[in-house]
């Protein structure tokens, strides 16, 4: 029961993940994210190992596929799985194990990956792809909630989610942005609420790291 997308910005080279899910904590176990790199994405019966997994085939030069190939190769329990990635070039793969469950599905576009499990309908993935896709002049975190948003509002999962995450890396091996709702009723609307409010001091916060004797007081 987990929805989710990794995406890239073409214009400031960002990558991120935003997901959610029926269970608490989703952003410790679903997404990894490394700048410059790209991101991965596991889940259904998740294992999060194969995030920093992934993260490091990505590294060494592996394409998005190659990576879901050689994460799928090298896990005994891969029917169980349910995999995507994204690399530095903005390519995308997926992987559906042959145990996951229905209603799930991919939807890939420019940038963008979407991958879900458990689902209303087979249409959340495209819908989350489209949104992402649709003004790519916005910050990638809000593309990235505008495409969770868009997921909701096609149905969803099959049940209600209770936690919800966003995370994104820009030119530093720091996350420029790493938000989470958990155990939250209505935890989409709460991440949202969440960036609205972090969204005017991202840039400060990057500030304090890499120029603090410029920093503001926040």
């Amino acid at each position: 029961m987990t929805f989710s997308l990794i995406g890239r910005c073409a214009r400031t080279g960002q990558f991120g993940a935003a997901a959610t899910t029926s269970s608490l904590a989703v952003g410790a176990r679903v997404h990894a994210v490394a700048p410059g790199v790209g991101a991965v994405l596991t889940q259904h019966r998740t294992d999060p190992r194969l995030g920093p997994r992934g993260i490091g085939l990505l590294r060494s030069g592996c394409s998005a596929e190659q990576t879901i190939a050689a994460l799928v190769a090298s896990t005994p329990d891969h029917q169980w799985r349910q995999l995507a990635a994204i690399d530095a070039a903005g390519r995308t793969a997926h992987f559906h194990g042959a145990r996951v469950k229905p209603e799930h599905g991919a939807a890939h576009a420019q940038d963008v990956v979407a991958i879900g499990n458990i689902l209303s309908s087979s249409r959340v993935p495209d819908a989350m792809a489209a949104a992402f896709a649709a003004e790519p002049g916005l910050p990638l975190a809000e593309r990235l909630i505008r495409g969770l948003e868009a997921g909701e509002a096609a149905g969803g999962e099959h049940g209600a989610v209770r936690s919800a995450s966003l995370l994104v890396f820009g030119d530093h091996d720091f996350a420029l942005v790493d938000l989470r709702a958990d155990g939250h009723d209505q935890p989409i609307p709460a991440l949202r609420a969440l960036w609205e409010e972090y969204a005017p001091v991202v840039d400060a916060y990057v500030v304090r790291v890499i120029d603090p004797d410029n920093a503001i007081a926040l």
